[in-house]
């Protein structure tokens, strides 16, 4: 392995996500804790760069794929709270995005539990179907055949109206691609975007499984989430 000078070995850091209360309820008002602590003396880490002019991305999905939240907790007092309710009942994943200083950017993912019934999750077929959100239509191609596992994907979006696209969070667009075990969390930027109305990101997704794929885009200081289901191939011989 070749040593360059000045970039910091990749090390996966710690991440202690509790809540309070510690198993709510549907609904019910839940403080959530973020501290994150180094992987060498596991001591608490206090010094973060922006990315995407927030110092934490915090994503929130159900089991059945129905709930989705990007939001950012806040750093008071040496670590991250964010207040959240959760809708429904079962599990729930956490996916913190966070560049602590002088070391590499980090994405870790916890699960949570709400109490009650958990709603049986449907499976997911191909969704390519052009999407309505608040105040923009989203249709998304990828070219022929279905995307394979271990191989970039060029997913081409277009947006409708054109006019009014800004710029959300410092990117043209943010995307977050979860496999339906909820075991890959991917959370990446448009490859291709300049302000015109077709953008396009590249993901290699790592297994083959269907990802429901969110994508984020401001219109006229609206935020527009919509979703897409994709089946991922195995890679041929």
């Amino acid at each position: 392995m070749k040593l360059v000078a000045g970039i910091p070995e990749p090390r996966e850091f710690h991440i202690d996500l509790t809540m309070s209360p510690s198993a709510p309820k549907p609904n019910e008002p839940v403080q959530l804790t973020f501290q994150v602590s180094d992987p060498w003396k596991h001591l608490p880490v206090t010094k973060f760069s922006f990315v995407h002019e927030k110092l934490l991305h915090a994503f929130i999905v159900s089991r059945d794929l129905q709930v989705f939240v990007h939001d950012h907790p806040v750093w008071d007092r040496g670590v991250f709270r964010y207040a959240a309710r959760f809708p429904q009942p079962g599990m729930y994943r956490i996916a913190s995005d966070f560049y602590p200083e002088a070391a590499t950017p980090q994405m870790l993912t916890q699960t949570v539990f709400v109490a009650g019934d958990e709603p049986p999750a449907v499976p997911l077929t191909r969704d390519y179907s052009t999407k309505l959100a608040d105040n923009l239509q989203v249709s998304i191609t990828t070219g022929t055949g279905d995307p394979m596992a271990g191989t970039t994907t060029s997913m081409r979006f277009t947006l409708s109206p054109g006019e009014g696209l800004e710029k959300y969070l410092g990117a043209w667009g943010h995307m977050l691609a979860v496999s339906d075990d909820l075991i890959d969390m991917i959370h990446t930027h448009p490859f291709i975007a300049d302000g015109r109305p077709e953008m396009q990101f590249n993901l290699a997704f790592p297994r083959a499984r269907m990802y429901r794929v969110w994508v984020q885009f401001q219109r006229l200081g609206i935020v527009n989430t919509v979703h897409f289901d994709i089946p991922v191939a195995a890679a041929g011989p």
